[in-house]
């Protein structure tokens, strides 16, 4: 998926969610253990109830991995489903990977070849060698670890050089050498809150993923009012606070209500961004703040659509669409 794809989706859904699948074996569910597959099973029934409201999916490989083969055929189902039933989906592999140059290639390989995701999370303090493979693959993305949003990340990522230029600012200049905003973004907490404004002084068009959203006590407010750009910029990570909203039966739904609502916020965010297209986001309300209408204003009317991107009529006259 390209940048002007992400962008696209980000119009039609009013939306920069993505719906992180930490699925953890432990957490899920008791009622799902007797499925054949109790994570893919749980991945489907979130994904399903959650993608009118988002635009990517970043499974952490890391709970797949804990499982064994087991695992890996879980995500790799969980994969496989969204490109066939999804195809508008933004996919992450949130693997944090970075090696030797040849060790890099096969986790590339990996990845991009065999799982077939769109992005891979990597690592970058061995250098651009490790970072080269990755950037290798025409339509797929690196996204690069610049500032993080565990409390840890103030034990390097803040120390500076001689000039006082800190850590994630060298990694955030000269990754830019290696690749462009059509094929590399960062990876910038959202618990960082103003910290935005230097990265954007930094790195004013790349893409960021924000994890931190929800669960880690990130806000929403401070990462739009720091980080956003007129093509938006951002793709927040919302995990545990959606997946986990509820460990009954009605998880689903639960997930959907804790998206949705993560959806009309950002809906409102992105409410003054003026995108180059010259497409700017209007919205109607309830009166309780729900998004009960949204379109995208253009130079020839009105372009109509609902939270899940349906609807393509123009006009020039003000038109409303129920979302929900």
């Amino acid at each position: 998926m390209n940048r002007e794809q992400i962008i696209e989706q980000i119009k039609k859904k009013g939306s920069f969610l993505c719906v992180g699948l930490d699925t953890d074996i432990k957490k899920i569910p008791e009622h799902l253990l007797n499925e054949e597959d109790p994570i893919f099973a749980f991945n489907k029934a979130i994904i399903d109830a959650t993608a009118p409201y988002c635009v990517a999916y970043k499974p952490n490989t890391a709970f797949y991995e804990s499982l064994g083969v087991d695992g890996w055929k879980a995500l790799d189902r969980t994969v496989r489903y969204l490109r066939e039933n999804y195809s508008d989906q933004f996919i992450i592999a949130d693997a944090k990977r970075g090696d030797i140059g040849n060790t890099s290639s096969l986790y590339a390989r990996a990845f991009f070849e065999n799982m077939g995701v769109d992005a891979i999370t990597v690592a970058p303090y061995m250098g651009f060698d490790s970072v080269k493979p990755f950037m290798e693959y025409d339509g797929k993305w690196v996204i690069l670890l610049a500032l993080t949003s565990n409390p840890g990340s103030h034990d390097f990522q803040f120390r500076t050089d001689m000039t006082g230029t800190r850590l994630f600012e060298q990694v955030l200049e000269t990754a830019q050498k290696w690749g462009t905003p059509d094929n590399l973004m960062f990876v910038v907490g959202a618990t960082q809150g103003a910290m935005f404004a230097e990265v954007r002084r930094v790195a004013p068009s790349s893409f960021l993923l924000v994890p931190g959203v929800g669960a880690q006590g990130g806000s929403l407010e401070d990462v739009a009012k720091w980080g956003i750009t007129h093509e938006c910029g951002l793709l927040v990570n919302s995990s545990r606070g959606i997946i986990y909203a509820s460990k009954g039966e009605d998880f689903a739904e639960a997930a959907a209500a804790e998206a949705r609502k993560l959806r009309d916020h950002m809906t409102i965010l992105l409410s003054t961004v003026v995108f180059k297209s010259g497409h700017m986001i209007d919205l109607a309300t309830t009166s309780t703040g729900g998004v009960t209408a949204i379109s995208f204003r253009t130079r020839k009317g009105f372009k109509l659509v609902d939270g899940r991107g349906r609807g393509t009529a123009d006009s020039t006259h003000r038109r409303k669409h129920r979302t929900e």
